[in-house]
């Protein structure tokens, strides 16, 4: 009995701890970190200048007896620091950073295609509208060439009644001036037909003008001779 409580104690003490273990705080190593550029490859070396993590350098060389790394910074200046203390990625405080600026630019992205969606919607609009003032000028074009077409129609109809008319009005003239001639010869013969009544007249006075006198001779002789 005694070893069986003394088990039953052991057993509660040790879920006791589990359970204490179970509910501490967990925690991170923090990722501000500063590293020493040095003139040298050893710490006796003079310090050029502290890095901040997350510092762009570029590795010139590498010196795998003393695991210093011979680097140059941004802005040309040459040192030395440990290898281990380097890492191929940037640091993760720039790659949360990235991320998060990542992540207000996606936040950012509704906003974004909600304006463009809007802007598409009024181009829409705009291009209906521009289809439906197309389809009325289409209309009215449509209108205005079956007038013309209509007034082509009826332009060949007067072309056609005015090269009648030109016939008629040529058959006229004609029909005007064989009228005019008829009534000039008609003249013409009139006139001759009085010119020679009147040359008959004349001719009839002057006969009768050198036939009178004969006759009033022979009349006195006649009457001479009955006496």
């Amino acid at each position: 009995m005694i070893r069986i409580a003394l088990l039953s104690l052991t057993l509660l003490a040790t879920l006791l701890g589990q359970a204490a273990i179970a509910q501490a705080e967990t925690r991170y190593v923090t990722d501000e970190l500063e590293i020493t550029l040095r003139t040298g490859e050893s710490t006796r070396y003079r310090i050029i200048r502290m890095l901040p993590s997350g510092t762009p350098l570029e590795v010139l060389s590498v010196n795998r007896a003393t695991n210093y790394a011979r680097v140059r910074t941004e802005d040309g200046t040459t040192g030395y620091v440990l290898e281990h203390e380097l890492q191929d990625e940037p640091a993760a405080r720039e790659r949360v950073a990235t991320l998060e600026a990542k992540l207000a630019e996606l936040q950012q992205k509704p906003d974004a295609l909600a304006a463009q969606l809007s802007k598409l919607q009024t181009e829409h609009e705009q291009v209906s509208a521009d289809n439906e003032a197309l389809r009325q000028e289409k209309q009215r074009l449509e209108q205005e060439l079956a007038t013309v077409r209509h007034a082509s129609a009826n332009i060949l109809e007067i072309t056609e009644d005015r090269d009648r008319l030109r016939i008629q009005v040529s058959e006229l003239t004609r029909e005007r001036a064989d009228l005019q001639q008829e009534n000039r010869d008609l003249k013409n013969q009139t006139h001759q037909r009085w010119f020679l009544i009147g040359a008959g007249v004349v001719t009839g006075g002057v006969f009768l003008g050198l036939l009178l006198p004969h006759l009033r001779w022979r009349r006195r002789r006649s009457s001479w001779a009955s006496l």
